[in-house]
C-alpha cells in the first residue's frame, strides 16, 4: 500500500513540476485572475449599460468617441486577449491600442471594479459594473471618463498659429489666418536653468487646473506673461515651448497692422479660448518714433484696454505673452502693474554659466579643456547673444573643440570691437537711445549689460501672488524677485 501511494504521490510531483516548467509564472498568474474573475462574476449581481456608437440624430454618440479614447489610455488594455493597435500617420512613433470587437477590458474607480466590452461590428460599448456599485460609481466615473478623454484630446490636438493680416489688401478689416504650428520647441530642450522651466511649468499646470478657483473669486480665467531681453536670448523658442506644454493655439499679434484700438478689440474678440496671445515688441510699439504725445496716450490706453479692459473678459482660458527688448523699467508703470502682467522672466544676454548650460543641450559636454579660455573671454567683457552661439554651436556640432575655438573667436572680436563689445548691446542701446534721447540713458543701460553679463545669472522670474493663484484647494504661486543660477 505505501509503494502505491509513494508512487500517486510521486506521480502527482512530477506532473506538477512539468506544468510550472511548461508555464511561467506570469501565465500562472493569469490563469488564477481569469479563474477569480470567473468565480466573482458568478457570485455578484452586475448591471451593464450600453453607451451605442450612432447619437440620437447624430452621427456620433460623443460619449462613445469620449470612452473609447479613455479605454484607449488605459494600462490593463495591454492585457486584453486581443487588440488592435494603429499609427497616427500624422506623428513619428506615435501608436494608439484599442479594444477589438467582443473583447473586454477591466479599470477600477473608488474601489469598484468595472468593465468595458466591445459590442460585435463595433456598434457600441458595454459597461459593467456590480449591481449595489452603481449609485455611488456610474456617474462620477462617467466624469472622470470625460475629463481624461478631454485631456488626451487636448493632447493630441494639433495646434495652429494665427497672424493677423488685411483682408484682401483692406486695412479696414483685419481678420486671423492660420498656418500649423511646427516650432519643435519644448521646456525640456530649451537650454535654461532647470528649476526656471520647473516653476514655469508649475505656474502653468497650476493656471489650467485653476477655473473654479478664479470663478470662485470672481476674476477672468486668464494669466500674463512678460519676457524681456535683448534679440536672439531665446524669447520667441520659450513662447514656442509653453504653447507646446499648454497645447493651445498661438495668435501672433502684429502690432504694425493694428490702425487703432478699435481693431484691437475686434482681433481679441476673434480669438478663441485655449489659446495663447503673443504680442512681441510692446517697448517699441508703445515708444512709437516720431509720434506726437496724443498718439502716445492713444496707443497707451488701447493697450491697457487689451491686457485687462471689458474687452479682455470676452473669452476665458487666455494666455498673454509680452515681449520687450530692452529693459521693464522703460515701460510704462501702469502696463506693469499687476493683473496685467503677472509673471516677469528676464532673458539675459550669454554669461558663461549659460555658455556651459548650452553646450551641454547642443554638444553634449560637461566640461572642456578649452572652457577657462570661454570663461575668460566673458570676463573681459565680451558680448554675445544666446542664439549666435547656439548657431555656432548648430555649425559644429560634430566637434566640440571647433565649437568652442568658434565661440572664443567670436567673444575676442565682439571684446575688442570695443569696450564691452557692440552686437546685441549696442543694439539695445540705440533702441533705448532713440526712444530717449539721452545719452545718460545709454550710460545706464551699458552699465547694466555690464554688470549682468560679469555675473552668474541666468535670469528672474517674479511672479504677483494675488494673481499667481492658481492651484487647487486655493493654494497660490509665490516667486519673490528670485535669481535663477
Amino acid at each position: 500500500m505505501m509503494p502505491s501511494l509513494t508512487s500517486a504521490a510521486a506521480s502527482i510531483a512530477g506532473g506538477l513540476l512539468l506544468i510550472r516548467t511548461i508555464l511561467s509564472h506570469q501565465s500562472l498568474l493569469y490563469l488564477l485572475a481569469l479563474c477569480w474573475r470567473w468565480a466573482e462574476e458568478r457570485t455578484q449581481a452586475y448591471q451593464s449599460f450600453t453607451i451605442p456608437r450612432q447619437g440620437d440624430g447624430s452621427p456620433e454618440n460623443p460619449l462613445y468617441r469620449k470612452a473609447a479614447a479613455y479605454i484607449s489610455s488605459l494600462p490593463s488594455l495591454e492585457d486584453s486577449d486581443h487588440t488592435d493597435l494603429f499609427s497616427s500617420g500624422v506623428r513619428h512613433n506615435e501608436f494608439s491600442a484599442q479594444l477589438a470587437a467582443g473583447q473586454t477590458v477591466h479599470d477600477s474607480f473608488l474601489g469598484a471594479r468595472l468593465s468595458w466590452t466591445l459590442l460585435p461590428s463595433g456598434a457600441g460599448l458595454a459597461l459593467r459594473l456590480r449591481r449595489q456599485d452603481r449609485y455611488r460609481v456610474l456617474r462620477p466615473y462617467l466624469q472622470h471618463v470625460e475629463t481624461v478623454a478631454e485631456e488626451i484630446e487636448l493632447r493630441k490636438k494639433d495646434i495652429r498659429l494665427y497672424t493677423n493680416a488685411a483682408a484682401d489688401g483692406d486695412r479696414g478689416h483685419l481678420r486671423w489666418r492660420s498656418a500649423a504650428f511646427t516650432h519643435p520647441a519644448t521646456l525640456d530642450t530649451l537650454a535654461m536653468e532647470q528649476d526656471l522651466k520647473n516653476r514655469v511649468r508649475a505656474d502653468l499646470e497650476s493656471f489650467l487646473k485653476g477655473r473654479a478657483y478664479y470663478a470662485r473669486l470672481g476674476r477672468v480665467w486668464k494669466r500674463s506673461y512678460l519676457l524681456y531681453g535683448p534679440p536672439g536670448t531665446g524669447k520667441s523658442s520659450f513662447v514656442a515651448a509653453m504653447a507646446r506644454l499648454l497645447c493651445f493655439d498661438v495668435y501672433d499679434l502684429d502690432l504694425s497692422q493694428v490702425p487703432n484700438g478699435g481693431d484691437l478689440r475686434s482681433l481679441l474678440l476673434d480669438t478663441t479660448p485655449r489659446s495663447l496671445i503673443l504680442v512681441e515688441d510692446l517697448d517699441r510699439y508703445l515708444a512709437a518714433d516720431g509720434a506726437s504725445s496724443s498718439d502716445h496716450a492713444a496707443r497707451l490706453t488701447a493697450m491697457l484696454n487689451f491686457m485687462d479692459g471689458v474687452f479682455s473678459c470676452c473669452g476665458e482660458e487666455r494666455v498673454m505673452v509680452f515681449t520687450a527688448t530692452g529693459g521693464k523699467d522703460a515701460l510704462d508703470p501702469a502696463v506693469l502693474r499687476p493683473g496685467r502682467l503677472d509673471v516677469h522672466i528676464q532673458f539675459p544676454l550669454c554669461n558663461f554659466s549659460f555658455f556651459k548650460s548650452m553646450a551641454g543641450s547642443y554638444l553634449g559636454i560637461k566640461d572642456h579643456k578649452l572652457y577657462p579660455q570661454v570663461e575668460e573671454g566673458f570676463q573681459s567683457g565680451a558680448v554675445i547673444s544666446p542664439a549666435e552661439v547656439g548657431e555656432i554651436m548648430i555649425a559644429h556640432r560634430t566637434s566640440p573643440s571647433r565649437a568652442l575655438k568658434s565661440v572664443i573667436s567670436a567673444l575676442q572680436r565682439s571684446a575688442s570691437a570695443g569696450a564691452g563689445g557692440r552686437g546685441e548691446a549696442e543694439e539695445a542701446a540705440q533702441i533705448s537711445l532713440r526712444r530717449n534721447g539721452s545719452v545718460k540713458e545709454f550710460r545706464k543701460l551699458y552699465g547694466l549689460i555690464r554688470m549682468r553679463n560679469g555675473s552668474k545669472r541666468e535670469g528672474t522670474l517674479t511672479v504677483d501672488i494675488a494673481a499667481a493663484a492658481a492651484a487647487d484647494g486655493g493654494g497660490g504661486v509665490n516667486y519673490s524677485d528670485q535669481v535663477i543660477s
